[in-house]
């Protein structure tokens, strides 16, 4: 049954690609993309595809803020698993990266898969804040009326700030989360509601990031440093196709792309982020068949370099592609952990 739930997931993914994809290219005439693909300058795509790492890079060194009261794990090996997350990502659905790299850190270094995970959902709501950011920011300085890109901002928002609300608010006051798990706890059977009570331990600690003014500090500092550095690698991408409208406008469609991706589609966002890169950037004024290569090369320059690193990494661990399916039994192993 859960087998053909998942079956299910993924050819609803596959269709939201495809549909997306048809919105993206159904107008375009495909001369028009070779021919815009021919006249690009190939420099600034290869500057783009390495200085991308330097922004995952950056994502590894927040996390390690976040993981510094559970663990001080050396730098290079959360950069590893980092980009095996990313890789996951790129290649299987349900955003299976992110599990392999919760269990990896379990399987390397010992962090309950809880705690792993309450890290790795903070960083996701810090990216969605970030991202929001770069919208409203942009939308003070630049005339534009599109409602995709008011659509995204409005859906994401309440998601993101009550997120990061209810985040702040356990890990100022774990009590509340202790007590909260405990009552939980009382109405279980006995074995079941032991492993609450240490899932929901391990819940407090995985905030334990967000109460030290220092990590907390650098966590913010990380995230922005990394969203920026990324915008930048769109930025100079464009100079490849000619697109020399400013910076802000690419913080935008950083923005807007990111935020894009809480929509469920096929593995890497196929479709949903060559549709909002592309409509984005018509908005701010760059012609479509050009607004539409740009989104097809930096799609590819944003995934595969990341991903071949990513997998490079995987072998490194003594895996392979096959060790994602591996990581779908999240449960069984906090469970494991919880005894």
């Amino acid at each position: 049954m859960r087998s053909k739930t998942q079956r299910l997931a993924v050819l609803f993914g596959l269709l939201i690609s495809v549909v997306f994809l048809y919105f993206a290219f159904s107008r375009l005439n495909p001369a028009a993309v070779l021919d815009t693909l021919r006249q690009a300058d190939p420099a600034p795509i290869l500057i783009g595809a390495v200085g991308y790492l330097a922004a995952i890079v950056l994502i590894a060194w927040r996390w390690g803020f976040l993981l510094r009261s559970a663990a001080r794990i050396p730098f290079k090996d959360l950069n590893a698993l980092v980009f095996i997350g990313y890789m996951g990502n790129n290649v299987y659905p349900f955003r299976s990266g992110e599990l392999l790299r919760i269990w990896l850190l379990q399987r390397n270094f010992g962090v309950p898969v809880a705690r792993g995970a309450t890290t790795v959902v903070v960083e996701r709501i810090l990216d969605g804040l970030v991202m929001l950011g770069f919208i409203f920011l942009a939308l003070t300085r630049l005339d534009i009326a599109s409602p995709e890109i008011t659509q995204v901002a409005n859906v994401a928002t309440p998601i993101f700030f009550v997120g990061l609300l209810v985040f702040i608010v356990l890990a100022a006051r774990p009590d509340w989360l202790r007590a909260l798990v405990r009552w939980v706890a009382r109405v279980l059977p006995a074995r079941l509601g032991t492993i609450v009570t240490n899932l929901g331990e391990d819940l407090v600690l995985g905030l334990e990031g967000l109460r030290t003014p220092a990590d907390l500090a650098g966590t913010i500092f990380a995230s922005f440093a990394s969203w920026l550095a990324a915008a930048v690698i769109f930025w100079v991408v464009g100079f490849a196709f000619g697109i020399d409208n400013g910076f802000i406008p690419m913080l935008l469609v950083v923005g807007v792309v990111n935020l894009a991706g809480l929509i469920p589609a096929s593995p890497g966002q196929i479709g949903v982020f060559e549709f909002f890169t592309a409509t984005t950037l018509i908005a701010t004024g760059v012609p479509e068949a050009v607004a539409t290569t740009y989104a097809l090369a930096i799609h590819g320059v944003v995934w595969l370099p990341v991903t071949l690193v990513g997998f490079y990494f995987l072998l490194r661990q003594g895996l392979n592609l096959s060790a994602l399916t591996g990581a779908r039994p999240v449960d069984e192993t906090a469970s494991a952990t919880a005894k």
